[in-house]
């Protein structure tokens, strides 16, 4: 997969060694530019390895089916992009992740390259608000990637770039729904167990359990319960702007995505809150796992301009 990635774009992305699974942006490194690497496992694409470009992260280290990446691997992706003015750790909050980008920082120290961490952290069912830092990071990242990137393309500092992925992840917040299981390839087995004509609120996307379960609702009812916990979580009220992103998990049309986006809007439009950027398809997947998530982003003038700066890799662009 990786090979017909890298067959399909060399314009984009290349490998900085031997190993397949460290990607970096073409032109890496850029020299007086922060770099942002990025990691998880495999099995979500186009999350992690598809936000590696101009305007979003520098590079990726990549393990295997829902694993975490080696902490040499992210040592590796740090060397490659290092331009100069640091580099940026921005990924998921999941332990293992967690431990070996840890690792790799310390490893970078050691070659007096400084970093800085960001870990995205906007499943709004994985913990309660006063336990946010415990939170899961799932689709809602890539609006860190994306501004973030923007950030580090216009020259801003190590801390600066920091400080507005921090920004990004604070105002985010993301619950998903599971209507089928994946088959873990290693193993053969259900990533989780869901009978038929039942669904899940609140799973994660390796399949970690969710906060609800029950018969299948209606698209609109589904819709309901998601953006209601979202507004919730961020405390939206009239007169707000928020980007929306509604991410198919695999294995869903995006006829129904749009269907989603529809009662999305309804929702938003009906509490005063309006929408100034919207993404609907597979952003963050989980294999062939049948279901959605929807991520909310509480907008101002920054973050909306962050947003819309040119941005493009293999699988994002914004013009």
């Amino acid at each position: 997969m990786i090979d017909g990635i890298l067959l399909a774009h060399p314009d984009k992305l290349k490998t900085p060694g031997d190993d397949p699974r460290i990607l970096v942006r073409a032109d890496a490194p850029v020299a007086g530019k922060v770099g942002i690497v990025t990691g998880g496992g495999s099995g979500h694409l186009p999350l992690f390895k598809g936000y590696v470009g101009q305007g979003l992260c520098s590079g990726v280290a990549i393990g295997n089916v829902f694993s975490s990446p080696s902490s040499q691997q992210v040592f590796e992706a740090t060397m490659a992009v290092s331009g100069g003015a640091g580099v940026l750790y921005l990924y998921g909050n999941y332990g293992g992740d967690v431990f070996n980008f840890d690792l790799a920082a310390d490893l970078a120290e050691l070659e007096d390259i400084e970093t800085r961490t960001v870990v995205g952290r906007d499943d709004v069912a994985s913990q309660p608000k006063d336990n946010r830092l415990e939170r899961r990071g799932v689709a809602g990242l890539i609006f860190a990637y994306k501004a973030a990137g923007a950030a580090a393309e216009r020259g801003d500092s190590l801390d600066k770039v920091a400080a507005v992925a921090e920004d990004i992840v604070d105002n985010t917040a993301t619950m998903g729904i599971g209507l089928s299981p994946t088959i873990l390839p290693t193993t053969g087995s259900l990533s989780f167990d869901l009978p038929d004509g039942e669904m899940e609120i609140g799973i994660g996307i390796h399949g970690e359990p969710g906060i609800h379960r029950g018969p299948l609702e209606s698209a609109d009812a589904i819709t309901d319960r998601l953006v209601g916990a979202l507004v919730e979580d961020l405390e939206l009220a009239e007169g707000d702007r928020v980007a929306v992103l509604v991410n198919g998990m695999g294995a869903t049309p995006l006829e129904e995505l749009y269907v989603m986006y529809r009662r999305v809007h309804q929702i938003l439009s009906g509490r005063g809150v309006s929408i100034s950027k919207n993404y609907i398809g597979e952003y963050a997947t989980s294999l062939e796992m049948a279901g959605a998530s929807i991520s909310l982003l509480k907008l101002n003038d920054d973050r909306l301009a962050l947003l819309e700066a040119p941005a493009s890799s293999p699988f994002f662009l914004e013009v």
